[in-house]
């Protein structure tokens, strides 16, 4: 029988999403958040960079290896998204979206200076393990510190802002590759440097933010959480200059003898939450496939199939990147006011459907590299709101203790099933010269994304509105 001595009763989940949005929010929002746009960067920079980095004396990397380079960045993203979410979930969420973004910036600074294939491919699987690592240390803190009434819209619209790094990573390299500017063997090394240095950035503003007090209170440290709760509020009775709602009623009883429940998490996935697993991964899986597979070899689409200069491909990147960007930002408060299932499974759905038919229409030619462009600028419009909504769901899904693993080991099955895969495959059918080979990738992507439409409308929960603590208990409640 459990000693009555170790169970603690708290109302902190109450009294964090009852709190009006002030400027407390908005730095959660851009302290973290950042870590989207530095991935955008990166992955936009390899893709815009591609014709730079098959053209480079040094490297004179063929299609097969800019896809085998950008299935390395995935397989580090992999690696470091669960040994980083582990410790994410056992050390704390502060000490461990500091350590992510440190080996982030040293990796992209290393990755300017690489001298062959291989190095080149080793320092981007470093780059990727930091990223991953900010996946799940990063998408927990959020959840666990925005307001219920508005996690939905937040979470898509950080996720989202992966684009606008992107777009930023396009434009930039059209500067940076740029001969009249700076010479291209060292532009393409620039801009890697350049996103390094963006990173020491993140860590300076990282500094201002507390320990997660959803974290503390379920891991043994209950006055702690309460002590930062209270600084919170005063904090934003500060900013705001109002006093703050009362406190809605009802507590939760927790233990405090165990700091780790990894073990306990780990069988809850397969038992307790496997309806919820099976979503998870199926959300994942689909969207990584999808997206990576595209993205990561869309200039050679342009460079090969639209003899479009490689100079030129930031400024086709672009559109691309901006309808990302938007779709969650336009579509992102319908997930909390319609509801999570419709929209899930709509835009999901709709995305397939449209990659599907946008394929076919470039392999029989019909589309000039604008309109090209613009179709897949609409598609990812609505695509990007479905593949936010998959960390959403996984993040929501499951009980704090594990939160941050859950969403590590989704993220790297969808990667290491979808998005690893993906850009390999389609470097390989792109190599082929065939428009038709190149539309069947397209295909099994359209095709995977209409099937996790069809899960999600039978699987996926309402959790619109709704505390963390009433989606998925905590495994340390009483």
């Amino acid at each position: 029988m459990l000693d009555r001595t170790k169970i603690y009763e708290t109302n902190v989940p109450n009294r964090l999403d009852r709190l009006p949005w002030s400027g407390f929010h908005w730095l959660v929002v851009f302290a973290l958040g950042i870590a989207w746009i530095l991935d955008g960067l990166e992955v936009t920079l390899v893709g815009s960079l591609a014709g730079a980095l098959s053209d480079s004396p040094t490297l004179h990397l063929t299609g097969s290896e800019i896809g085998g380079a950008a299935s390395a960045y995935l397989i580090g993203a992999v690696g470091g998204a669960v040994f980083f979410g582990w410790l994410t979930d056992r050390l704390g969420r502060k000490k461990l979206f500091t350590i992510t973004v440190l080996v982030y910036l040293v990796a992209s600074v290393a990755c300017g200076l690489s001298w062959n294939f291989w190095s080149f491919a080793f320092f981007r699987m470093i780059t990727g393990a930091g990223i991953g690592g900010e996946y799940a240390a990063v998408n927990a803190t959020i959840q666990e510190m925005i307001p219920a009434r508005k996690r939905g819209f937040t979470d898509l619209a950080i996720n989202g802002s992966f684009w606008l790094g992107a777009a930023i990573g396009a434009l930039g390299s059209y500067v940076v590759l740029d001969p009249t500017l700076i010479p291209p063997e060292i532009g393409w090394r620039a801009a890697f440097v350049i996103g390094g240095l963006l990173g020491f950035a993140v860590l300076l503003l990282r500094r201002y933010l507390p320990e997660s007090p959803r974290w503390l209170m379920t891991h043994g440290q209950p006055r702690e959480a309460e002590k930062i709760v209270g600084e919170i509020e005063a904090r934003i009775e500060r900013q705001t200059g109002r006093p703050l709602p009362p406190i809605p009623p009802g507590t939760l009883r927790l233990r405090t003898d165990k700091h780790s429940w990894f073990k306990a998490g780990a069988t809850a996935l397969v038992t307790t939450y496997r309806r919820q697993t099976c979503l998870g991964l199926t959300l994942m899986a689909a969207q990584a496939f999808c997206y990576n597979a595209v993205f990561f070899t869309y200039a050679l689409i342009l460079t090969r199939f639209y003899n479009v200069a490689s100079g030129r491909v930031g400024l086709f990147m672009l559109p691309f990147a901006i309808g990302n960007f938007l779709g969650p930002l336009v579509l992102g408060r319908l997930f909390d006011t319609i509801g999570r299932r419709i929209m899930i499974t709509a835009t999901y759905g709709l995305s397939g459907v449209l990659m599907v038919l946008t394929g076919w229409l470039f392999a029989l030619g019909w589309l000039d590299a604008v309109q090209q462009t613009l179709a897949w600028s609409a598609i990812f419009f609505i695509a990007s709101a479905a593949a936010s909504s998959a960390y959403l769901t996984v993040g929501e899904s499951f009980p704090l203790e594990v939160r941050a693993i859950a969403i590590a080991l989704f993220y790297a099955f969808g990667t290491g099933l979808g998005g690893v895969a993906g850009p390999a495959l389609f470097g390989v059918l792109i190599d082929t010269g065939s428009r038709m080979s190149v539309f069947y990738g397209y295909l099994l992507g359209g095709l995977s994304m209409v099937a996790a439409a069809a899960v999600a409308g039978v699987l996926a929960v309402n959790a619109e509105r709704k505390p963390l603590e009433s989606i998925a208990p905590p495994l340390s409640a009483v």
